[in-house]
C-alpha cells in the first residue's frame, strides 16, 4: 500500500455503512484521519454500525442531520448509492463547497498498482470480468474490484506494483472522483440511465466522462466510436485515444467479414466466440482492444473467448442437451432486456418469460415472435403473455413455476433449438431475486442431462 499523506489529520465523514462505507472508514483511520461515521439506518438492528462502534469508531445513525456539517469536516466519503440531491446534507455540503469522494478515489490514492477502468450503462460486468480472464491467461497478474466483487479500496490495500487492478466504475462512483487515472480507460456504451438518481441526463453522461478527464498521453482510452455522446466526450481527456467499432473499420478494435481484428492483426473469427449478439459482440471488441493494448497474447485472447460463456445470469450459456443450447438470461427483469437477448439469435427460440406482473406492456416482444418457435409462461404474468401469443397466432404453454416451464421446454424443443430463460418480469413473486431463479433454471438443466 502507497503511504498517502492526502488525509493525515483530517476530519472526515464517512456517510453510508455496508461494504464500501466500512472499508472507507478503516482505511481512513490508517492514513491518520480523523473519522465519524454518520448511517441513515437506526442503530437498532444495525449490525454495521454496531461493528464500528465495537471498533472504536463514532458513529452516528438513524438520520443524516445537517448540522453535522458544523462540526468542520475537511472531506466527505459517500456511499455511492446515497443520491447527492436527495439529502439535505450533502446539499448543503455541495453548497459549502465541501469535496465529496467516492472509495474509488482512496482506492486510488493508496494503490500500488495500476488501474484499468472500465463503465457503461450496458455491458460493464461481462467487459471488465472478459478483461480480468484475458490478464489471467496471459499471466499479467490482475485483480478485480470496484462495482464486480470486493470493495475497490480492500483490494487496493493488498495490491502490488506488478499487478493491475481491473475495476467496473458506475457513475455514482465516478461521481465522486478527483484525480483517479486509469492507466487504460474503457468507455462502451452511454444510454439514457439511472435518472432517478442524477438531476438530469448531462449529469449522467458527465459523471461517465470523469473516467477520463484526468488522463494523460502516456495513458490509453479506449473509446466505442459508435456512440455519439463517447465520441463527443473525447474533449476531456488527454489519453492517447483508441476507438473500436462495430460498424467501420478503425485503427483499435473492429469487425471484418466474420473476423475480429485489433488494427492489423486477425484475432478471432467471431463463430468461435461462445457470447452471442451484438451487444456482447461490442464488449469483446472493447476487452480486446484493453488487454491487446495492455501486454496480452493473442493466442490467450482467442482461448478466453472460446471458453467464456458470460457472466452468471446475462445470457449465460448454460449446457447443451440432446442437440438444445440452454441459456440462462434471469436478469432480464424487463421487455427491453429480453429484446435484446431475442437479437442474439440466429436459431430458432423456445422462451420461457413470466414473473412479478408490474403491469409492463408486453407488446414490445411481438417484432421478436418472428424468432420464436414456442413460448412458455410462468408465474403473475403468464396469462399476459398467453393473451399477448393468442392475438399473434403464437404458440404458447402456460405453466405455474419454471421447473414446469423447463420440462415443457425439453418436451417440445428439436436439436437446433435454443432454450432462453429471459423473464422480461422480476422474479419476486415466487423467487427472492433473479440470481436464485437463474440458479434454479441451471439446477433443472443440469437435471436434464444427467436424465438424457
Amino acid at each position: 500500500m502507497k503511504k498517502s499523506i492526502r488525509y493525515e489529520n483530517k476530519k472526515v465523514l464517512v456517510l453510508g455503512l455496508a461494504k464500501s462505507g466500512k472499508a472507507a472508514a478503516r482505511l481512513l483511520c490508517q492514513l491518520n484521519a480523523e473519522v465519524v461515521i454518520n448511517d441513515g439506518n437506526s442503530l437498532d438492528g444495525n449490525s454495521d454500525a454496531e461493528e464500528m462502534l465495537a471498533e472504536g469508531f463514532e458513529v452516528i445513525a438513524g438520520s443524516h442531520p445537517v448540522e453535522l456539517l458544523d462540526r468542520g469536516f475537511d472531506l466527505i466519503v459517500k456511499n455511492p448509492g446515497i443520491p447527492y440531491r436527495k439529502v439535505p446534507l450533502l446539499m448543503e455540503a455541495i453548497r459549502r463547497q465541501i469535496p465529496i469522494l467516492t472509495e474509488v478515489q482512496l482506492a486510488y490514492d493508496i494503490c500500488e498498482a495500476p488501474f484499468i477502468g472500465i463503465t457503461a450503462s450496458n455491458g460493464k460486468t461481462t467487459t471488465t470480468t472478459l478483461i480480468y480472464e484475458m490478464l489471467k491467461e496471459s499471466n499479467l497478474n490482475p485483480l478485480i474490484a470496484g462495482n464486480i466483487g470486493e470493495v475497490a479500496s480492500l483490494v487496493a490495500q493488498q495490491a502490488t506494483a506488478d499487478q493491475v487492478l481491473v475495476t467496473e466504475l458506475s457513475s455514482f462512483q465516478l461521481m465522486g472522483i478527483d484525480t483517479f487515472s486509469p492507466k487504460i480507460s474503457l468507455l462502451l456504451n452511454i444510454t439514457e440511465a439511472h435518472l432517478d438518481y442524477h438531476t438530469d441526463l448531462n449529469e449522467y453522461q458527465q459523471a461517465k466522462l470523469n473516467l477520463i478527464s484526468n488522463q494523460q498521453a502516456d495513458q490509453f482510452c479506449v473509446y466505442n466510436m459508435d456512440d455519439e455522446v463517447i465520441v463527443n466526450g473525447l474533449s476531456r481527456t488527454n489519453a492517447t485515444c483508441i476507438p473500436f467499432s462495430l460498424s467501420k473499420v478503425v485503427d483499435g478494435a473492429y469487425l471484418l467479414d466474420g473476423w475480429v481484428y485489433f488494427k492489423d492483426e486477425k484475432i478471432i473469427d467471431v463463430d468461435s466466440i461462445l457470447l452471442k449478439g451484438d451487444h456482447n459482440l461490442q464488449d469483446v471488441l472493447g476487452a480486446v482492444a484493453v488487454s491487446k493494448l495492455y501486454g496480452c497474447e493473442t493466442e490467450a485472447i482467442k482461448r478466453v473467448l472460446m471458453r467464456f460463456v458470460g457472466v452468471k445470469h446475462r445470457l449465460q450459456y448454460v449446457d447443451e442437451v440432446a442437440g438444445v443450447k440452454y441459456y440462462n438470461n434471469s436478469k432480464a427483469t424487463n421487455v427491453i432486456a429480453t429484446q435484446t437477448a431475442l437479437k442474439a439469435f440466429d436459431q430458432s427460440v423456445i422462451l420461457l418469460a413470466g414473473g412479478l406482473d408490474r403491469q409492463h406492456d408486453l407488446t414490445g416482444l411481438v417484432k421478436y415472435f418472428p424468432k420464436i418457435k414456442m413460448m412458455i409462461s410462468f408465474g403473475e404474468t403468464k396469462h399476459r403473455f398467453k393473451a399477448l401469443a393468442d392475438e399473434y397466432s403464437m404458440p404458447c404453454v402456460v405453466v405455474e413455476h419454471l421447473d414446469q416451464a423447463v420440462a415443457e421446454a425439453a418436451a417440445h424443443s428439436n436439436s437446433g433449438d435454443v432454450v432462453l430463460l429471459s423473464p422480461a418480469c422480476a422474479s419476486w413473486d415466487q423467487y427472492p431475486n433473479f440470481e436464485i431463479r437463474g440458479d434454479r433454471f441451471i439446477e433443472l438443466v443440469e437435471q436434464l442431462k444427467l436424465n438424457h
